[in-house]
């Protein structure tokens, strides 16, 4: 897939939106890798790795789940003061952990630990999972605009965490245009000010100086030993000996 520089570099800070936030937010996952290689219909990617197994899910989890998941529409604004496409994805995981945390697991102070939508099984249609509206259109209201009330909430932290951090922002993503993937320790690197090695596309370096140390040792032996010859021996091997 070719894409143009522009669409390259907003990328890039969509996804150290996702980045920055996230590692912000005590109760986020992990950051395990990032990426702007197109894979499929996505333009980049942002990994998370959990620390460990979780069966369960707190309300301050959930909330920062869906804060580092508007992070990257959070950064277009910031940057450019536009949006894309790309966040269409993670607008709609963010209304949908909203609307579980208030239909299904009480999380909402409004309107109480009820359950709202009974799970119903069109057995003539595939088995397939619909909700019946067992509640009132006045609660239909209520429960919109608390979803809405807690999905705004997570926008609006997600801008200020990249606001308070702009410097980081811009720093991130100029080394992830470069590099193309960033991993956990080459980000804690470059937030602590630290430099990388030189950045390396399709296993070259960007330098084309190729420097002596980089030959492992019992290289350099093996093809010491390959160009001494002894007298008696005659050098029939001349064009191989030339790399």
């Amino acid at each position: 897939m070719i894409i143009s520089e522009k669409e390259k570099r907003t990328t890039a800070y969509h996804e150290i939106g996702h980045v920055l936030v996230a590692l912000k937010i005590p109760e986020s996952d992990p950051v395990h890798k990032v990426t702007i290689i197109p894979r499929g219909r996505a333009l980049g990617v942002t990994t998370y790795l959990p620390v460990d197994e979780k069966h369960t899910y707190s309300k301050e989890y959930l909330e920062a789940t869906i804060t580092y998941a508007l992070g990257g529409r959070a950064a277009e604004k910031v940057v450019f003061n536009n949006f894309t496409t790309g966040a269409g994805n993670d607008i709609e995981k963010a209304t949908n952990i909203a609307r579980k945390m208030v239909c299904e697991w009480g999380m909402s102070e409004k309107l109480g630990p009820l359950a709202y939508g009974k799970n119903e099984e069109e057995l003539f249609l595939g088995r397939e999972i619909t909700k019946h509206q067992d509640y009132s259109e006045k609660t239909a209201q209520d429960i919109d605009e608390e979803v809405r009330a807690i999905v705004t909430k997570g926008r609006n932290r997600a801008e200020k965490i990249l606001i308070d951090n702009i410097d980081e922002l811009h720093r991130l993503s100029e080394e992830l245009l470069e590099r193309e993937i960033l991993d956990a320790e080459e980000i804690s690197k470059i937030l602590k000010g630290e430099e990388l090695p030189p950045a390396k596309r399709n296993g070259m370096h960007n330098n084309s100086d190729t420097k002596e140390e980089e030959v492992p040792e019992h290289v350099k032996k093996l093809m010491e030993k390959k160009n001494i010859k002894s007298p008696e021996q005659p050098n029939t091997d001349k064009g191989n000996d030339s790399n």
